[in-house]
């Protein structure tokens, strides 16, 4: 098979608090220069392999379960490390999601090699890719967040209240509510919390251990149910997309046949 030379680059920038720029690239012999970023590059590679320096350290990522994580200010690299080049998928954050304390750790050691990490980085890189889906954004970011700095933090004991027992049920149930009242606005997660007053990550692990469903998943599922009431009133599929909530007709369809196995033009036509 050969292997085109030319790079192939994809950027753009989700209204996600938190996330400077969403980037995507294959490579087969571009090398970047030593330089520096004023976010977070938290990147997965997909096919092939880079190498890079960082400061004193050189690395390598892979493919398979490894999640790099190069740390603000710090000089570094990049190149192909296979003859074939590698495919790279990456979200830039800023410190607000990752604060300057966190930057040591990572010069040391910016490589973790964990499976669930590197799956829920690729499910945020999807959904960084989708209008519509920004509370699913928002919640994997800030899943994904606590556990880098789990990674990469000194052990330390909580001070969260824990996501079983009544004040968690309390907050879920209080989250709930509020997703039913919002079915079609939607809201972020920082407005959830806010409301709710709860932190935005206890209220996602909360609401998981309450009802086995995530917040993001209820909201769609309750925008699904009421795209089917309306299709079956006879309305064209279009305006059932933003009655129901959807940004537009594909994000509507989307999730419609992922629920249901069939696009909500077919389910309409049953009707009596």
């Amino acid at each position: 098979m050969q292997v085109p030379t030319g790079p192939e680059v994809t950027a753009w920038r989700p209204g996600i608090p938190g996330v400077v720029e969403v980037f995507h690239a294959r490579f087969a012999e571009h090398a970047y220069p030593m330089h520096v970023h004023d976010a977070w590059t938290l990147l997965i590679v997909d096919d092939g392999a880079v190498r890079y320096d960082l400061d004193r350290h050189r690395g390598r990522g892979t493919p398979r379960d490894v999640v790099s994580l190069l740390p603000p200010h710090v000089a570094h690299n990049g190149a192909p490390a296979t003859p074939r080049g590698f495919r790279k998928r990456v979200v830039y954050l800023d410190l607000s999601v990752l604060d300057a304390s966190l930057i040591g750790p990572a010069v040391d050691g910016p490589d973790l090699r964990e499976p669930v990490l590197r799956r829920r980085v690729g499910q945020l890189h999807a959904t960084l890719g989708r209008c519509g889906d920004e509370l699913e954004a928002e919640s994997r970011l800030r899943l994904i967040a606590e556990r880098l700095r789990g990674h990469l933090g000194p052990p330390r004991a909580s001070t969260a209240p824990p996501v079983t027992g009544a004040a968690a049920r309390g907050v879920a149930h209080r989250l709930r509510e509020l997703l039913d009242e919002r079915t079609v606005e939607g809201v972020t997660l920082d407005e959830a919390a806010r409301l709710v007053h709860a932190h935005p990550t206890h209220l996602v692990r909360a609401f998981g251990a309450a009802f086995g469903i995530a917040p993001h998943q209820y909201l769609t599922a309750r925008r699904v149910e009421r795209a089917r009431r309306l299709l079956l009133d006879g309305r064209p599929a279009a305006q059932v997309a933003v009655a129901a909530g959807f940004h537009d007709q594909s994000h509507l369809t989307r999730h419609f046949r992922r629920h249901l196995g069939v696009t909500p033009g077919r389910y309409g036509r049953g009707r009596a």
